[in-house]
């Protein structure tokens, strides 16, 4: 079992910043990758960005690549993103995930955080 709590959430204008914080915790948290995947009002879960158990491989989705990074503390368990030139369009609820390996799709997590709310005005 992994248990995940995302932090950081909040409101932003168009063109700020924001970081999101996950703490995982678990027995082999250490051997999951984990994984940043987000929710706008009426559309569907999407992939956003994630990071290797090592933390060092990393992948995003073409929607967010250049502006968003993900990053992973293996000492205390915890993946953060750090997102930059927000858009109204990146308005959505923000999931923290684990899987035990990198997937760029939604199904391929198996554990999830209860989402934080991220809201860009323009």
């Amino acid at each position: 079992q992994v248990q995940l709590v995302e932090s950081g959430g909040g409101l932003v204008q168009a063109g700020g910043s924001l970081r999101l914080s996950c703490t995982a915790s678990g027995r082999t948290v250490g051997s999951y990758a984990l994984g940043w995947l987000r929710q706008a009002p009426g559309k569907e879960r999407e992939f956003v960005a994630a990071v290797s158990y090592s933390g060092t491989s990393t992948y995003y989705s073409d929607s967010v690549k250049g502006r968003f990074t993900i990053s992973r503390v293996n000492a205390n368990n915890t993946v953060a993103l750090r997102m930059s030139s927000l858009k109204p369009e990146d308005t959505a609820v923000y999931y923290c995930a684990a899987a035990y390996v990198p997937h760029t799709v939604v199904a391929g997590y198996e554990y999830w955080g209860q989402g934080t709310q991220v809201t860009v005005s323009s």
